[in-house]
């Protein structure tokens, strides 16, 4: 069984989706919207959109007759944080070295 962090990453691995991502970077949009941009079906938005979901990377609402998607802050918030540990490792390797060079 599949992490939740392996859901997002997994998620985040399609060029669609990341692309969908970067749209609602603009804000909030119905499937419809977002399909208009994509040379794919609608229903291919909706399922990408539906990956999204599941990783919590996008949240839905009922606005009348649709459904709007946007940014989920707080799943992003997750993922910061994972690759904030890697960041933390890198810098500390970079300061190593340079203090290894001046000794």
């Amino acid at each position: 069984m599949k992490n939740y962090q392996d859901a997002k990453l997994d998620a985040l691995g399609d060029p669609t989706r990341r692309a969908i991502l970067a749209r609602l970077l603009q804000g909030p949009a119905p499937v419809g919207k977002l399909a208009e941009a994509f040379p794919i079906s609608r229903p291919a938005i909706s399922q990408h959109l539906r990956i999204l979901k599941d990783a919590n990377l996008v949240l839905d609402r009922p606005e009348g007759n649709r459904r709007l998607y946007q940014l989920n802050p707080e799943g992003f918030d997750s993922l910061r944080d994972y690759f904030d540990q890697f960041w933390s490792l890198a810098l500390t390797a970079f300061k190593q070295k340079i203090e290894e060079e001046k000794s």
